[in-house]
């Protein structure tokens, strides 16, 4: 079942709001988040901190995909979960 939210963020002095979604697979979880029309896959990580799934392909395709938003999505999403 996916539960749908937007996720307000402030980066650089501007607001952003991006469509997401909780992924929910048994007792796992995941955000799909719509960046600038890509949808990036939050999981997290062995040591509990969120990171950014990107198919490869597709990243070749959105060469502007920025690394420093993609970390504070991470964040928000960490804060949304605490």
């Amino acid at each position: 079942m996916d539960e749908q939210f937007d996720l307000m963020i402030e980066y650089k002095g501007e607001n952003y709001n991006f469509d997401a979604a909780l992924v929910v697979h048994g007792y796992a979880y995941k955000f799909n988040v719509d960046v600038n029309g890509q949808i990036i896959v939050f999981e997290t990580d062995e040591e509990g901190n969120y990171r950014a799934l990107l198919n490869p392909n597709e990243l070749e395709k959105n060469q502007n995909i920025n690394i420093e938003l993609l970390k504070k999505i991470a964040e928000a999403l960490e804060a949304i979960v605490k």
